[in-house]
């Protein structure tokens, strides 16, 4: 699916005529019907009731025209928000962000201001849902995620990749890495991170064993505390660096190792290669 269909497919849902979709697109009647028809092969719908009187919607192309504009919307911000970085005009950049990327933000940052010295920048930290949800519908011109990423109406690429390290009991600690089926009579606490949950599910499944779920960890300051005062229990951090309770709970490596991605994620449009030598 290319954005150039979607708005090929809006013109004519809003002339009903493939004739008049055309002039307004600038380019000839056959394109259009050949790019919508496509659309809808793709698509596996009929989004067009065509006859030779007239050019109606379906059902399924009423929803699909709701969305489409949607998708275009949030290109066409993304367009203007990179003409504004690429031209070094003022602008305000939105920035949605995992927690625990500022030194990856601040860096970026500085590159692109020192082409565009008076950028304004306005961070939000948000899950990967919000953030895919906040750049199709405009509210964002770039999120930086962890985790696989699905989205073929947005450009998704991976910047990097953080190891994943286990918190747990002090005589549970295995300099060497600690192996998921020694953790197989230990409670497994997670902030609501699907991505992660998913991930370390299916690695404990690989390991030969169901992972038994405990409390949730959205707030790890005080699962560290419950976690170093209370009964034994593990959870995952991204990255090497964390303030366990000294002397309670040891912070490590999974033998394998495992890690998870960093990915940059922006609508159709962005200056993509700008963003990926700033930020990468």
């Amino acid at each position: 699916m290319e954005l150039r269909q979607l708005r090929y497919f809006v013109t004519v849902a809003e002339e009903l005529h493939f004739g008049r979709a055309a002039e307004r697109l600038n380019i000839v009647q056959p394109a259009v019907s050949q790019q919508v028809a496509r659309l809808e092969r793709e698509l596996g719908l009929q989004l067009l009731d065509r006859s030779s009187r007239h050019v109606r919607l379906t059902g399924d192309g009423e929803r699909m025209l709701r969305e489409a504009r949607a998708v275009l919307a949030a290109a066409d911000q993304a367009s203007e928000v990179a003409a504004d970085l690429a031209s070094g005009r003022d602008g305000l950049f939105r920035i949605g962000a995992a927690p625990g990327l500022r030194d990856r933000l601040e860096r970026g940052l500085s590159t692109l201001r020192a082409r565009t010295p008076n950028l304004e920048v306005q961070i939000s930290s948000a899950s990967t849902a919000e953030c895919l949800t906040a750049l199709r519908s405009g509210e964002l011109d770039v999120a930086f995620v962890r985790g696989e990423v699905a989205a073929a109406d947005l450009q998704v690429v991976e910047l990097w990749r953080d190891p994943l390290s286990v918190l747990l009991p002090m005589e549970y600690r295995c300099d060497d890495g600690v192996k998921l089926i020694d953790l197989a009579g230990l409670p497994l606490r997670l902030a609501s991170d699907p991505w992660l949950r998913d991930e370390l599910a299916a690695a404990c499944r690989a390991a030969g064993f169901e992972p038994t779920i405990g409390r949730p960890a959205d707030d790890l300051e005080a699962a560290i505390v419950e976690m170093s005062t209370g009964a034994p229990a593990w959870t995952v951090v991204y990255g090497t660096a964390c303030e366990a309770a000294e002397g309670a709970l040891w912070m490590g490596p999974f033998a394998p190792p495992m890690s998870a991605p960093g990915q940059l994620v922006t609508g159709d449009g962005h200056c993509l290669d700008e963003l990926v030598a700033a930020f990468g």
